[in-house]
């Protein structure tokens, strides 16, 4: 019997890029994009289609986008789900919880809403996440920069 070949350690290994095995491939780190804290749910739908409705005003203030995934954190039953955002009126506070995940979370609750984007390497020191804090009406009560550099 014909010994075994010496098992890779993990600093033996190198990702390479599929075209040439002579370039190393960076891996994309998952970092925080936006985040709306504290905001309070407004209103439950468990019969619409699904998703978060935001306020337009709070999605501004951190770059969400319509149709974007975000994962929403309930700070009252340490409930998590993700789903998708949907617009709400601007200057309206609306923070509408829809569809299945209204069993998830309750009307007078306080949330965060998060989302996350992959960045190469390369970009990491020009990447800057948007951090709103909202008041008990989800009014922008203080708005945070935050790099992802150490200082």
């Amino acid at each position: 019997m014909a010994p075994h070949p010496p098992r890779p350690t993990i600093s033996s290994l190198t990702l390479r890029h599929p075209r040439s095995l002579s370039q190393e491939t960076a891996i994309n780190v998952k970092l925080l994009k936006a985040k709306i804290h504290q905001a309070v749910v407004t209103q439950t739908d468990l019969n619409y289609h699904g998703s978060i409705t935001i306020d337009s005003d709070l999605l501004r203030a951190t770059g969400l986008l319509p149709n974007e995934q975000v994962l929403v954190a309930d700070c009252e039953n340490g409930n998590r789900f993700e789903t998708y955002v949907i617009p709400g009126p601007a200057g309206s506070g609306i923070i509408g919880v829809n569809g299945a995940a209204a069993r998830l979370s309750n009307v007078g609750n306080r949330v965060i809403i998060l989302a996350f984007v992959s960045v190469p390497p390369n970009e990491i020191p020009q990447h800057t996440a948007r951090i709103i804090v909202c008041d008990k009406s989800n009014k922008i009560i203080e708005r945070i920069e935050q790099k992802s550099t150490l200082h």
